[in-house]
């Protein structure tokens, strides 16, 4: 919706490419290629969003979401879950892979970003069969450290596996089919406040998930993305690892309603909602920029 022009215009956007008889969205190409048994071509279900939304870069295409994907959970779940026959593909790697055929019939000049729900389902295993790396936002309070556990745990499981149900697991069935699993590349700490300042809120981040990430590390450093060497401490490690974004508070709020990027705004009064004189000031706009900025050139592509 934000990439479509933000606001009511956004939704409306998205709502259309749903709507159509075949989607142009994730479940149009899902059904696609479990229907057809096929690598659809992408350019049938993706847009090019400068075509809708101006303020958008021109090389920026989009698959885009759609809130009919969790309807149709259930039948990816058939589809990966159905006895193999000798001879054929493996169903749950066939399913598994959609997105990673997707991604190996590109060119070498696209980067493909995969943007997931918090919740692991079907559809979001998926996404990481299809990825190489992985960008985790966390944020800066005690909870992180057990999501950050939870992660792992998901993507390899856990070490002994469970008794029970450690054979069903994502990460077992991944196992016992060779399949690589994405490397984590950068953890990123979400909407630290401005009042309390960078610097307090990346301490706040360190003492609730460091300990977690970094024994992570040194467990298995080939979960993670290389680096020109290894950190053979725990700040060397942050310092290699992990981001920082601050709450854009206002500025973000009016970017993303009127779908502009932090680059392409100016300080003035802009419209949202009810409210016509809604103030962005300048200052705002180069804190956000510079906070971007700086988690983006460690995404190289």
């Amino acid at each position: 919706m934000l990439l479509l022009g933000g606001g009511v215009a956004g939704e409306s956007e998205l709502l259309q490419l749903c709507s159509l008889a075949t989607p142009k969205s994730v479940v149009g190409y899902l059904s696609d290629a479990i229907l057809n048994r096929s690598t659809p071509v992408l350019s049938r279900y993706s847009v090019q969003v400068s075509a809708i939304n101006d303020k958008i870069s021109a090389n920026l295409y989009l698959l885009s979401g759609d809130g009919n994907l969790e309807l149709m959970a259930p039948a990816i779940n058939d589809e990966a879950s159905r006895t193999p026959f000798p001879g054929l593909a493996d169903p749950w790697a066939w399913v598994h892979q959609i997105f990673k055929r997707m991604v190996d019939g590109l060119d070498q000049q696209w980067t493909v970003f995969f943007d997931t729900n918090p919740s692991f389902a079907i559809y979001t295993e998926l996404a990481i069969c299809g990825a190489s790396r992985i960008l985790v936002p966390v944020n800066a309070d005690d909870s992180s450290r057990v999501a950050v556990k939870a992660l792992f745990a998901l993507l390899h499981g856990t070490n002994p596996p469970h008794p029970f149900f450690g054979n069903y697991t994502f990460a077992a069935k991944a196992a016992q089919r060779g399949m690589q699993i994405p490397q984590v590349h950068m953890a990123i700490g979400n909407r630290f406040t401005q009042f309390k300042g960078a610097a307090a809120a990346f301490a706040a981040f360190s003492e609730a998930t460091a300990d977690q990430l970094y024994s992570e590390y040194k467990l298995n450093p080939n979960r993670f993305s290389p680096r020109a060497h290894q950190a053979s401490n725990r700040d060397e490690f942050l310092a290699m690892y992990v981001g920082e974004l601050r709450d854009f508070n206002t500025a973000g709020v009016v970017a993303a309603h009127h779908g502009t990027p932090l680059s392409k705004m100016r300080q003035d009064y802009y419209s949202v909602h009810n409210d016509p004189e809604v103030k962005v000031n300048r200052s705002q706009l180069n804190v956000g920029l510079t906070a971007v900025d700086s988690v983006v050139t460690r995404v190289d592509p």
